[in-house]
């Protein structure tokens, strides 16, 4: 006889795999970490295979849990959705809406599209910049809402997914190692541009940043001559760019954190969009648009 999914271990099984920690994933959703661990246990009986593999260390997913987080993101979002229509069918108000420029892009728009068909009187201002200006934007009350990226190292907010960085570059790319590797980046405080730094002083690869912009328009243009790189996360890579990790003299990239934040407390129109961005982020399936 099979057994259903049930949306309480679901819930715990996303926060695990987003969390990649039991104690920070049974704060997340409000329960015990021994609560949390037998959860993920019923729900390993249930599907009969193994969802995480555990150390003292370290969390991680199998592929088995993989495979179900796909589906579990669009149950919950769906059950997210059906409640949300039927509970508060007239939600209205003005979301302000805080970016980065490549969200802002690629990803915000469609989503923002989406949540305003099902709610057709709420409003949405959107303003780019960097996390950390965006984050006391929040603090202050001058924004509802923040998608921000993070180091593993360093989460903060609700998390929607861990994302694969990636050094990008025009298809005529050619690296010289005896030469400093030419850098177009997003300005000082992007965490992408961090890592990027980050791993290159680790191997001492020499650098010179030929364009620090927000722009992710400007930072496409100046990558098309095949004379820079730049590192993106994988959503949000544009179609004329092109993935170059393992090239010669350049180091790996370890993963980024999309997060949402959302201000507190705050009005029930606002946290509706912000659960609604948490869940269709989560869903890891967007893919950048040029």
């Amino acid at each position: 006889m099979k057994r259903d999914l049930e949306m309480d271990l679901l819930r715990s099984f996303v926060a695990v795999a987003a969390h990649r920690n039991f104690t920070r994933a049974a704060e997340a959703v409000g329960r015990t970490q021994s609560a949390v661990s037998l959860q993920i246990k019923r729900l390993e009986d249930i599907v009969e295979k193994r969802l995480f593999e555990r150390s003292r260390q370290s969390v991680s997913i199998t592929q088995t849990g993989e495979a179900l987080l796909v589906y579990a993101n669009r149950i919950l979002a769906a059950n997210d959705a059906a409640l949300s229509h039927l509970q508060r069918p007239e939600a209205a108000g003005l979301v302000r809406i805080g970016a980065p420029d490549d969200y802002a892009t690629f990803l915000i728009p469609p989503l923002l599209s989406a949540l305003a068909k099902e709610h057709p009187r709420l409003q949405f201002e959107v303003t780019c910049d960097n996390a950390s200006d965006l984050l006391p934007m929040l603090k202050q009350g001058q924004l509802d809402v923040v998608i921000a990226t993070h180091r593993p190292d360093a989460v903060a907010g609700q998390i929607a997914r861990h994302e694969p960085l990636h050094w990008v570059a025009s298809p005529d790319f050619m690296d010289d190692p005896d030469e400093p590797l030419a850098l177009v980046l997003f300005p000082a405080g992007c965490v992408c541009r961090e890592i990027a730094l980050d791993a290159l002083k680790s191997i001492d690869r020499s650098w010179r940043i030929t364009y620090s912009t927000r722009s992710i328009g400007l930072m496409e243009k100046a990558l098309a001559d095949g004379s820079a790189v730049s590192a993106m996360e994988a959503s949000v890579i544009p179609s004329g760019l092109r993935v170059i990790d393992g090239t010669t003299g350049l180091p790996p990239l370890s993963e980024v954190v999309i997060s949402v934040h959302q201000s507190s407390p705050c009005e029930a129109h606002v946290s509706l969009a912000a659960n609604f961005l948490l869940s269709k982020l989560g869903q890891g399936e967007m893919q950048a648009v040029s």
